[in-house]
Order: C-alpha cells, then structure tokens, then sequence
C-alpha cells in the first residue's frame, strides 16, 4: 500500500450555491457536477478533487488506493480502526468522475487528533 496521492479533500459549505459560484467563478476552478440533495459539489484542481458539502462540520483528506480492501487491511495490521469499513458510495453511470459506469468505493478512519482521513478505490461496475 502506498498513499502517495491525494484522491479527494472535503470542506464544508455554509451555502452550497454561493460556494459553487466562488469556487467555479471566482476561483476559476474546474466544476465537475452538484448533487443536491444531499447537498454535495465536486471540483477538479488537476486530478485532485475538492469537494464541497453542505452541513459539514470538519475536513476529510481521501487518499486514492489501488485496491480498497487490501489496504485497509495493511492498515488495521498497523493497528488503524475504522469508522466505517470498505462500501460503495456510487456509481458513475454519467462518467463524471471517470469511465462510466465505475463505482466509487471509501473507508473511513480518524487519525490521533481526530481528523476524518478516509481511502478511496473505484472498481470496475458489479451491477
């Protein structure tokens, strides 16, 4: 397992309208879709996702893995506890976030000051 790349940030928005038009038209960023409910946008800084979302109280770092299970296995061997183990969180059917029709999948994990980190996978469709 190696976490070399940031797959995902996640900051909150107070207004997600008004963040969305900061982010895309202030910022200039690249905007890749909203989903609303449940109140979540998505950006792309260069293969680097930013999410926004709306109700959130703290910042989460994804980190991109090659294979989901296997790393977070790797790392309860290492003694990390997971908040929420390995589970699909979506499917691409539009290829927003890449081929269609891959399913996101991400784990969850708290490091010792409390931040949510989190690892995420796509995996080829099952469905």
């Amino acid at each position: 397992m190696n976490l070399h790349r940031i797959h995902q940030i996640g900051i909150y928005a107070k207004d997600l309208a008004e963040a969305v038009a900061f982010y895309r038209d202030t910022l200039g960023a690249k905007f890749i879709a909203t989903f609303d409910p449940p109140g979540l946008a998505f950006f792309d800084f260069n293969g680097v996702r930013l999410l926004l979302e709306k109700g959130a109280s703290k910042s989460t770092v994804y980190f991109s893995v090659d294979d989901i299970d296997a790393a977070c296995a790797e790392l309860k061997s290492r003694g990390v506890t997971f908040t929420h183990e390995p589970q699909f969180v979506h499917r691409d059917d539009s290829g927003n976030f890449g081929p269609r029709g891959g399913e996101e999948w991400m784990a969850f994990f708290t490091d010792p000051s409390g931040n949510v980190l989190a690892l995420a996978s796509r995996k080829v469709s099952s469905r």
